[in-house]
């Protein structure tokens, strides 16, 4: 069994949440980044520099604040890193990290909520030429329904665990 880095009155469930989260973001990043590269996976394959730079960044960001969730079950999650100005070697409040990730929570929830009710079908059309590009453009961009809920999850296991040392 894979030895997962967490702190040790983390529930299991809350760690493997936390590391799911990384990786249910990943494929969309993948798949922005092979028509960055001229892949086949969409009608437009490439993209101009303009269009590379923010689909480059959108990922970036994405697995950036996607990897912010392991805060919640690791010890940086509760004591800031030394190297950060400011707050470095401070221990965390639990509402300075309670609010901002329920707040990206409900985000995610009502952007995703949007983009199904409103958008996914255009696009897809849009954006694909043959079904198994739209196959893929689905498979890849699913994942990110997860996020809202195992980021709201691990976030309530973090407030229980800290609420109750407090």
């Amino acid at each position: 069994m894979v030895k997962i880095d967490a702190l040790p009155n983390v529930p299991r469930w809350a760690v493997l949440a936390a590391h799911t989260v990384p990786l249910a973001t990943l494929p969309s990043g993948l798949w922005r980044i092979a028509q960055v590269a001229g892949l086949p996976v969409a009608d437009q394959v490439g993209r101009n520099g303009r269009e590379a730079v923010v689909a480059i960044s959108l990922t970036l960001m994405t697995e950036g604040l996607a990897l912010l969730t392991l805060g919640l079950v690791r010890p940086w999650g509760e004591v800031a890193p030394r190297w950060l100005p400011f707050i470095g070697g401070r221990r965390m409040h639990t509402f300075a990290v309670v609010v901002p990730a329920m707040l990206g929570a409900a985000a995610l929830c009502a952007t995703a909520g949007w983009f199904a009710c409103t958008q996914a079908a255009g696009l897809i059309e849009h954006v694909t030429q043959t079904p198994a590009q739209q196959l893929l453009l689905v498979v890849c961009y699913a994942p990110l329904l997860a996020w809202a809920p195992l980021l709201a999850a691990t976030t309530l296991a973090y407030y229980r665990r800290r609420a109750s040392v407090v």
